[in-house]
């Protein structure tokens, strides 16, 4: 039976992650042939309460570094509207890095490689980083996935599957952020596959992934335990399960179940430190609170509306926007398939189009008659540069507003970014 074992974090990150590895064998079992180690973090933002805990990772690091690891590397490609530098630099991965002796991998900087997906019959460009290292010389290196324990309103759940979406470069992401999204995660899971799962659960997320700071006191919740196994899948089962979702619930676990690596079926997998999971699992929502700004009317079609793409990730940054930056309403947001004429023909201010579906119905025909400056569109399937861009203008939140640091050092980073080869879809307030 596959293991799937819990640490209490009270006792210390350093103790805690150390009885996780070592209860499967320590440093001498997992460690390969070179020596490496590759760790890959949830690292899409700054915000607050998104990305795997420093902490977490720097305890990691310095127990493979007792043990007679060779090079740590931490590696991302952050979520799209960003890049990876700057993610790096507020969060205090990048200072844990320095103190620990671990190497920054900003993987949005890197070449492209191709890689084909099977069930999906498409091509996403991944890094080539990642195809040498955890693809051409997988036997030889270590690869650890360091998810957040996250709720999730587009996937149910993002773990150490979803995870792995951060080996995609950002402009591959774009497609298929919709109703196909969880093939595409089960068909990167079929080629890259980590040896050993960490999730961080000092805190969990409610109400999904990313959520408002006004909003922390319901969607922000203290768990205090890493979760981990050698099993991919049934860290992942064992992870949704603590936040009260069945298999059949999350869909991406779900369809990469269907390849057969590795156990899927709760009922056989053995939980140690049992304990914690009985006194510690809740009954999360991956839904958002929807707590939206007044005046913002949303038009939805009655097809291809999909919550994996235009859908929830466009209502979630609306709420972000609303409710942190005090964004205004006063316009409206069209996403969609099959939108009501009558509807449309209501509309009179200005308007954000999400989505492909909705775009080829409606563009030409907004923009001729509210003019071009007045309708601002998010193309694709899930372009969050432009999602954030757009709702961004309606809402009257100057781009400088969204970075937490002085501009300049922004600039500088966005240069140095530049300057190694950035891929990063980003949005306005880092152009330059």
């Amino acid at each position: 039976m596959a293991r799937v074992r819990f640490e209490d974090t009270a006792q210390g990150l350093d103790a805690a992650v150390s009885g996780l590895f070592d209860a499967f064998g320590g440093a001498t079992s997992l460690l390969k042939r070179s020596k490496d180690v590759y760790i890959k973090v949830n690292g899409i933002d700054y915000k607050p309460h998104v990305y795997t805990s420093p902490e977490v990772v720097a305890a990691s690091v310095r127990y493979f570094k007792a043990h007679g690891a060779r090079n740590i590397y931490v590696m991302e490609n952050s979520t799209q509207g960003n890049f990876t530098r700057l993610v790096y630099e507020i969060t205090g991965m990048k200072r844990m890095c320095e103190e620990t002796g671990a190497i920054p991998i900003y993987l949005d900087e890197t070449a492209e490689m191709p890689l084909y997906l099977q069930k999906l019959e498409s091509f996403i460009n991944i890094p080539d980083f990642i195809h040498e290292n955890l693809i051409r010389k997988r036997g030889d290196n270590l690869y650890i996935s360091m998810p957040k324990l996250k709720s999730h309103s587009m996937t149910t759940v993002t773990l150490g599957i979803k995870n792995q979406f951060g080996l995609v470069h950002q402009k591959s992401r774009i497609a298929d952020h919709n109703f196909k999204l969880h093939q595409k995660l089960a068909d990167i899971y079929a080629n890259i596959r980590p040896d050993f799962t960490l999730i961080d659960g000092i805190e969990a997320t409610n109400f999904g992934h990313y959520p408002a700071l006004s909003q922390e006191s319901a969607s922000v919740v203290p768990m205090h335990v890493l979760i981990g196994g050698g099993d991919p899948m049934a860290v992942n089962v064992v992870g949704a399960k603590f936040l009260g979702f069945g298999l059949e619930e999350v869909q991406h676990l779900k369809l990469a179940a269907e390849y057969g690596f590795g156990e899927s079926q709760f009922e056989r997998i053995t939980i140690e430190n049992r304990d914690l999971f009985d006194g510690r699992k809740q009954q999360f929502s991956w839904d958002l609170l929807e707590k939206f700004p007044e005046g913002v009317r949303i038009i939805r079609g009655k097809t291809l509306c999909c919550r994996e793409g235009c859908k929830r990730n466009t209502e979630a940054v609306l709420e972000v926007f609303g409710q942190d930056f005090r964004g205004k309403g006063g316009f409206t947001i069209l996403m969609g398939k099959g939108i009501d004429p009558a509807e449309v023909a209501g509309i009179t201010g200005p308007v954000h189009i999400a989505g492909d579906c909705a775009m080829a119905e409606w563009y030409q025909e907004l923009k001729a008659r509210l003019g071009k400056r007045k309708v601002t569109v998010s193309p694709g399937c899930n372009n969050l540069a432009k999602t954030i861009d757009g709702l961004g203008k309606h809402m009257k939140i100057p781009p400088i507003r969204l970075v937490p640091i002085n501009p300049l050092r922004s600039l500088a980073l966005l240069l140095e970014a530049h300057l190694h080869g950035t891929k990063a879809n980003i949005t306005n307030a880092f152009r330059l």
